[in-house]
């Protein structure tokens, strides 16, 4: 029987004995994606403005479950990924066989293709609250990025974590002898307009350059 972890649960020591990996805080690797050519509009800088002025007070204090519905969700849904046979996906499953073990569970959120269910995933947004770090959300992602890694057979998986008011972008990478780097970007505040409208342009270019 195979050993196997879950995303929920799994620690990075556990996930370094799976995997060689290595956690980075470059951000040049991050330059193409962050200031890829995209101009927002009037219509999405106001319903940035929006959305803080009226959850600015509250956020610290939302539920993980109310902060997901009330803030982030909203965000989501205004960039809209649902395309020609690409959706998005809520508490997504995922499994992957990754050197012989089993790394499975839920997506807090997933970009794949797929209308009815995920088969190939493109990009995972995972979110807690502060007070729940101990289940260390940016260990699960690791986890997600590279079990889809597998999955697509690729090298490359891009993702995000998010606690409380405060993201966090990540490029998983699979080097040519199996070596995994999770590069971290810098932390924006998604409460301060000009770290908002940067997290929007990051994932508006997700949408744009990476779901395919």
């Amino acid at each position: 029987m195979e050993t196997s972890y879950s995303f929920s649960n799994i620690k990075f020591s556990e996930l370094k004995q799976i995997v060689p990996i290595k956690k980075t805080n470059n951000q040049d690797k991050f330059v193409e994606w962050f200031t890829a050519p995209f101009e927002i509009n009037e219509v999405d800088s106001v319903f940035l403005e929006k959305l803080i002025k009226k959850h600015s007070l509250y956020v610290p204090s939302y539920s993980e479950e109310d902060l997901k519905v009330k803030f982030i969700a909203p965000i989501l849904n205004q960039i809209d990924f649902i395309q020609e046979n690409i959706n998005d996906f809520y508490n997504a499953s995922l499994t992957a066989i990754v050197n012989g073990v089993e790394l499975n569970g839920f997506a807090d959120y997933m970009v794949a293709k797929g209308t009815d269910e995920p088969e190939q995933p493109y990009f995972f947004l995972q979110e807690f609250k502060p007070s729940q770090v101990g289940k260390k959300v940016d260990d699960q992602l690791f986890a997600e990025l590279v079990a889809a890694i597998a999955k697509n057979d690729t090298n490359l998986m891009r993702g995000c974590y998010i606690i409380g008011q405060n993201w966090r972008f990540v490029i998983m990478e699979k080097d040519q002898n199996n070596n995994y780097f999770a590069y971290i970007s810098d932390q924006l505040d998604s409460l301060k307009i000009v770290d908002l409208l940067q997290i929007y342009k990051n994932l508006q270019i997700v949408k744009l350059h990476y779901c395919q």
